[in-house]
């Protein structure tokens, strides 16, 4: 039999193809081929009244693909879907299936977490039919989203100057804007630290009378340094062994965390970098994927990779270095359904593949390798000593902490700011009492919460069980597009727009734009893709209870009112203000409709070179939807026009002007 499988990536089918042999043809979907169409009630896509059956339509520019895959199918016994392996994959391969009209003993679904010949090979060995169930959650997913996603958007596009609102995105924005207000309201209160200096440490005041102690003025500090003498005594010295374990393997989220904080990198940008490194890169042999699938909630190690990382680290650092396999953290919700991300063999080093990765590839691979290879190394292991001196019912504490055994730490070190606190060895000290060189106090005032980064954002998220891996970047990117936060140092401040829309929302549909809600209907989700929840009931009674409070906020919420220009309207004297128009912003009376002004904007002429067929200037112009083009300063007697930047240089072969493209500086006449 021959065989042609389907994927969504072009670059992952010339990896997988180069393992299956000559039986295989491996052909690319290039993502989802169908999505909803913008018919029935509110352009949904789907018919409300018969259980919300949606109707799906081929993606514009996808039906020559469609035909293609169509053409192809003929020339094979059998089709095998190899999408990716979550619920967005599953949903691929479903609308290939259909779309495709492949019969059921036709077609196999196979699945895997990584892209290596064997991986391929064992999963081809396991055919299975589509989860109908997995399908079902995506399916429900996309249709709450289009039901919330088109009814709010153009609620605020009614009533504010806002774009969109989402079921995740406008939850999301409300963590940031709530942060914002933390910060404004907060207070900073004013406490002194006061520390006893002895020769090799220093010990804080941290208890008076066996109960914890804040100073919250300067003359109260005065009062108790008064109150002490420079001879402390010891009241206990204990020194414990204490490990310091590994940490787990990266999930989407830590992932995304850590490659913010250490390289700078976008959540977008790490997960573009990280499906290339899935995908497969050449290194020499022909293409091979680097790490395991990159969308997952999971810090699970399948049990071959565990076994080739312990005879790695048992044979380059010593038996002792060889760790153990974690627990996983419990948390309700997590999915578990792939590993954790990985490198698909510990024995391809960063170093071993770095020639063959461009800069930012190699940096988020090391990081990945470092962190699954250190997850398997043993505990750090210190001696920590903490010392209590009493002094007049005063007690002061110093704590220290010297590394006896380096274990991961000794390839991780660079991450986890370890560094050694070393305090006298108080056993030998004949005295029971330490004679102080001088006590200090300084002044410090409490801090606000710290803005979001998109770390912590993130983090904050799955700890509340907002949206998931495949999620997070896209939530974070439709907030930047929209314009509903600024970023300063990296930090994530609320735009105008974006306090109005989450105080709009939060007016009238408090009970749904929230966390609990929205993590709850993440769980209801989950238990679609289980099987133990009906998926068209579920957006049946979300719909009942969400859409009459669409009809309430859309005749009951106030309308932003138009910003003023500070100008006058020469025709009536009333002010100009500026509205939102279909093709964007324009300044025009606020007494419309009884007054009809509109300014003229003053149009600023951007020249770009000598026009080749007269007298006049190419300059920058505008379609009246906002596409830019160049055209002649002297139309409409001179017509002539280009849709990509003209250059100041003929053609030698036709004499028409050059143009700047992507592909360089051509001729669009003669190309």
């Amino acid at each position: 039999m021959n065989y042609l499988v389907i994927v969504e990536s072009p670059s992952k089918s010339k990896t997988i193809e180069k393992y299956l042999g000559k039986d295989y043809k491996v052909l690319s979907s290039k993502g989802h081929i169908r999505d909803l169409s913008t018919t029935g009630k509110f352009g949904f896509g789907v018919d409300i009244e018969n259980n919300f059956n949606p109707n799906y339509v081929i993606i514009k520019g996808k039906n020559g693909l469609v035909n293609d895959l169509k053409k192809q199918m003929k020339n094979y016994d059998s089709v095998i879907l190899a999408t990716d392996p979550d619920r967005e994959g599953e949903a691929i391969s479903w609308h290939l299936k259909d779309a495709l009209n492949i019969k059921d003993d036709k077609y196999g679904r196979v699945v895997f977490n990584e892209i290596t010949e064997d991986a391929i090979k064992e999963a081809f060995k396991h055919p299975r039919k589509i989860d109908e169930d997995l399908v079902h959650s995506q399916e429900s997913r996309r249709i709450l989203d289009r039901i919330i996603g088109f009814r709010l958007s153009k609620l605020m596009q009614a009533k504010t100057s806002g774009k969109s609102a989402g079921r995740v995105q406008s939850v999301a924005l409300k963590l940031i804007v709530d942060r914002e207000r933390e910060i404004d309201a907060f207070n900073p209160e004013e406490y002194w630290n006061i520390e006893a200096l002895f020769k090799d440490f220093k010990a804080k005041l941290f208890n008076y009378k066996n109960k914890e102690i804040k100073v919250t003025g300067e003359s109260e500090a005065d009062e108790i340094i008064s109150s002490l003498s420079n001879a402390f005594e010891i009241e206990s010295a204990e020194t414990k062994e204490k490990n310091k374990a590994s940490r787990y393997p990266f999930t989407t989220s830590t992932l995304t965390q850590m490659a913010s904080n250490r390289l700078g990198f976008t959540a977008s940008k790490t997960m573009k970098i990280a499906q290339t490194l899935y995908e497969g890169i050449d290194i020499g042999d022909g293409p091979v994927g680097l790490i395991s699938y990159m969308r997952t909630d999971s810090t699970r190690l399948s049990d071959n990779f565990v076994k080739e990382t312990y005879a790695y680290i048992s044979k380059n650092y010593g038996k002792e270095y060889v760790g153990y396999v974690k627990k996983p953290k419990k948390n309700e919700n997590v999915q578990d359904a792939h590993e954790a991300i990985r490198p698909t063999s510990i024995n391809r080093t960063p170093d071993m593949v770095k020639k063959y990765l461009k800069p930012d590839e190699y940096k988020l691979y090391s990081l990945i390798y470092l962190r699954a290879l250190c997850s398997l190394m043993a505990n750090a292991k210190m001696d920590a000593t903490t010392i209590i001196l009493n002094n007049n019912d005063y007690k002061f504490k110093a704590t220290g902490s010297v590394l006896k055994f380096d274990g991961y730490l000794k390839l991780y070190n660079k991450y986890e700011d370890q560094e050694d606190v070393i305090l006298p060895d108080f056993s030998t000290y004949k005295s029971k009492v330490l004679v102080s060189t001088g006590i200090e106090k300084s002044k410090h005032f409490t801090e606000p919460p710290s803005r979001f980064t998109e770390a912590s954002l993130i983090k904050e998220l799955e700890r509340l069980g907002i949206g998931r891996p495949s999620t997070y970047a896209k939530i974070i990117d439709i907030l930047k597009v929209r314009d509903y936060i600024n970023i300063i140092d990296k930090k994530f401040h609320p735009t105008e727009t974006g306090i109005t829309i989450t105080d709009k929302l939060q007016e009238f549909f408090s009970n749904i734009i929230n966390a609990e809600y929205t993590a709850n209907m993440e769980s209801d989700l989950d238990k679609i893709a289980d099987g133990n929840e009906v998926w068209y009931k579920l957006l049946e009674k979300f719909y009942n209870d969400f859409e009459p409070l669409v009809e309430i906020a859309m005749k009951n919420m106030e309308k932003e009112a138009p910003k003023s220009t500070g100008e006058i309207c020469p025709i009536c004297g009333k002010e100009l203000v500026i509205r939102k128009g279909k093709y964007g912003e324009f300044t025009a009376c606020s007494g419309y409709p009884e007054c009809k002004y509109i300014k003229k904007e003053e149009k600023k002429i951007v020249e770009i070179c000598d026009c080749p067929n007269c007298n006049g200037n190419i300059i920058e112009k505008k379609t009246k939807r906002g596409k830019i083009f160049y055209g002649c300063s002297n139309y409409p007697k001179c017509n002539i026009a280009f849709w990509d930047k003209p250059v100041s240089e003929k053609c030698p072969n036709c004499g028409s002007l050059k143009v700047e493209t992507k592909k360089g500086i051509v001729c669009p006449n003669c190309k």
